[in-house]
């Protein structure tokens, strides 16, 4: 699944980011790295951007940008 699709509250794990070139290395520099875990903390009143908890930083990405951040679901209970 991507990042975009990830519903509000819910945690997961980057396993891949599908995007070349400065995009890709702004992700990176975020924090969107391979193993680190996301938490979709906040949405926009019209779902677009959403602000996601990485690392504890809270990044905002545009739907397009968070297309590009693929995740696994990760259950709350394992986070702890």
């Amino acid at each position: 699944m991507t990042l975009d699709e990830l519903p509000r509250g819910d945690r997961a794990v980057v396993t891949g980011l599908e995007i070349r070139g400065g995009a890709r290395r702004r992700l990176m520099d975020l924090g969107l790295l391979p193993g680190a875990a996301v938490h979709a903390e906040l949405t926009s009143p019209l779902g677009d951007p959403t602000a996601y908890e990485v690392r504890g930083a809270l990044v905002v990405l545009r739907r397009d940008q968070a297309r590009a951040v693929h995740v696994e679901a990760h259950p709350d209970d394992e986070d702890r």
